[in-house]
C-alpha cells in the first residue's frame, strides 16, 4: 500500500502541533519552512486536516493552526483519512467478469475472494492506525529522539508559535 506523501507532511505537521502551547498557533509557512516544503502544497493539506476537524484554522496576520482537539484523541488513522478519503485502498472492479472466460453472472455468486482478502487487510491496517495516537508518537519522540533534534524542534516551535488572545476560527 502507498500513501501519497501529503500523508508524512500531515502527521509531521500535527505532531509539531502538539508542541504548541495553550490557543497559540504556528503558520503554515512556518511549517513549509520547518519541513522544506513547498508553502502551497502544504497549505492544501492543512485545509484537509482543518475540515476534518483534526486543526483548527485561526484567520488574521497572527494566525496559523493548531490542534483542534487534545492529541490524545487523534489517530494515525484520522489524519490518513483526512487526506487519503474515506474509500478502500483496494478497489475490486470485478474483472474476473471480463474477457472470453467471463461466465454468466450466476457463476460469481461468491465475492471476490481476491477482494474479501484485501478488504480484510485494509480493516487490520485501519485498525492499527487507529490504536496509533498523535500523542503516543510525540510523546516516544520526546523520550527516545536524538536530543539535538529534539532541542532544534521545540526552538522552532517557540521561535514560530503565535499567542492568541482569543479563540476566533477562520481559514488561515
Amino acid at each position: 500500500m502507498k500513501l501519497g506523501e501529503g500523508v508524512e507532511a500531515a502527521i509531521h505537521c500535527a505532531a509539531m502541533l502538539a508542541g504548541v502551547e495553550g490557543n497559540s498557533t504556528l503558520a503554515g509557512a512556518a511549517m513549509a519552512e520547518a519541513f522544506g516544503l513547498s508553502p502551497s502544497y502544504l497549505l492544501k493539506h492543512l485545509n484537509m486536516l482543518s475540515a476534518a476537524r483534526i486543526l483548527e484554522s485561526v484567520s488574521g496576520p497572527g494566525g496559523g493552526y493548531r490542534l483542534a482537539r487534545p492529541a490524545e484523541r487523534i489517530s494515525l488513522l484520522d489524519i490518513v483519512l483526512a487526506v487519503e478519503g474515506r474509500e478502500p485502498a483496494f478497489r475490486c472492479g470485478e474483472i474476473r467478469r471480463n474477457g472470453p472466460v467471463r461466465l454468466d453472472a450466476s457463476a460469481y455468486v461468491k465475492p471476490c475472494g481476491i477482494n474479501v482478502a484485501m478488504l480484510k487487510a485494509e480493516r487490520a491496517y485501519r485498525a492499527a492506525l487507529a490504536e496509533a495516537k498523535l500523542s503516543d508518537i510525540v510523546a516516544t519522540y520526546a523520550a527516545e529522539g536524538d536530543p539535538r533534534s529534539l532541542a532544534a524542534s521545540c526552538a522552532f516551535v517557540e521561535r514560530h508559535q503565535r499567542p492568541q488572545k482569543s479563540s476566533s476560527t477562520k481559514q488561515a
